[in-house]
């Protein structure tokens, strides 16, 4: 069941504001699915002690009585409402756009889609907001009001200079106090190992990690038909070439960057997606949060 039966990309991309966005993609979508892959309540286990009669009998570890034939029941932390941390790259490379939509335009409707998905169902949102230092950082928070917060700082982002990913995701995983669900959404345009270190900080802290790589389609296929001069939107350094000639060499580069962040993400039980701006959000979204929902 796709999500194109409930709304089209054209009214998602003639809406200006980006809370109504949210609203109609989230809402189109949740008609489609049958239950949230993302609410959830996080129980930590705290100690055992010794079993007392009127004890629930499914909180007895069964492990133990069989090595001690003794009676022991596990006791938990208070549940809460899962806490996820939306951390967005506003780098100058975010910007590039060979279509309607930049990247970091499809990552705003994306986040925003994602932290109103959250919030309706009362689970707590962050938002981090980066380039090459945290220029924004809100704590998760589940009440409904909150989204105008999260809204805001998004709608009102200025585009920032070069990025160092890996040392902003140390900083990040350090601030993060309780685990939770952290979503990254980038095009990683940086070094792969530094990344990846990055990510692994949020697993080493207990925080189940999903990375949105988001990319133009023409950076994945440098599809350009002229001579084309080219700029780095960062650095600002340029070069003028035929793209045929390079295109190649280009291509391979390319699938081995995307490749090589993929198997890392994996080996590290990291949830990786690629997401290119000409698939409209809902359509990229709708499909992930169904792939979702079949895992869990």
């Amino acid at each position: 069941m796709k999500s194109t039966q409930y709304l089209s990309s054209d009214i998602i991309s003639k809406v200006s504001n980006l809370s109504l966005k949210a609203r109609l993609l989230v809402e189109g979508l949740i008609v489609g699915m049958h239950k949230s892959p993302y609410h959830g309540f996080s129980v930590e286990f705290s100690e055992h002690r010794s079993y007392n009669k009127g004890d629930e009998i499914r909180n007895i570890d069964w492990k133990i009585w069989g090595k001690t034939d003794k009676y022991f029941v596990k006791e938990y932390e208070e549940e809460t409402n899962l806490l996820s941390h939306i951390i967005l790259d506003q780098s100058k490379s975010m910007t590039y756009a060979s279509n309607d939509i930049s990247k970091l335009e499809y990552s705003k409707i994306l986040s925003a889609s994602l932290a109103y998905l959250m919030l309706k169902q009362q689970d707590g949102v962050g938002l981090t907001l980066f380039d090459s230092k945290i220029r924004s950082l809100i704590e998760p928070k589940s009440k409904s009001n909150h989204i105008k917060s999260l809204f805001s700082i998004m709608e009102n982002t200025t585009p920032g200079s070069d990025t160092k990913i890996g040392d902003i995701l140390h900083v990040s995983a350090e601030s993060i106090k309780k685990r939770g669900l952290v979503i990254l959404i980038s095009d990683f345009f940086d070094d792969v190992e530094s990344i990846v270190s990055g990510i692994k900080h949020y697993r080493y802290k207990g925080n189940e990690v999903i990375v949105f790589h988001v990319l133009d389609p023409k950076e994945l296929n440098l599809s350009f038909d002229e001579r084309t001069e080219f700029i780095d939107l960062e650095t600002g350094e340029s070069i003028t070439t035929d793209p045929w000639h390079i295109q190649n060499d280009y291509n391979k580069k390319m699938i081995d960057f995307c490749k090589k962040l993929e198997l890392n993400c994996k080996k590290n039980k990291v949830d990786y997606t690629l997401l290119t701006t000409n698939t409209p959000v809902e359509i990229a979204l709708f499909d992930y949060l169904l792939k979702r929902q079949k895992i869990n």
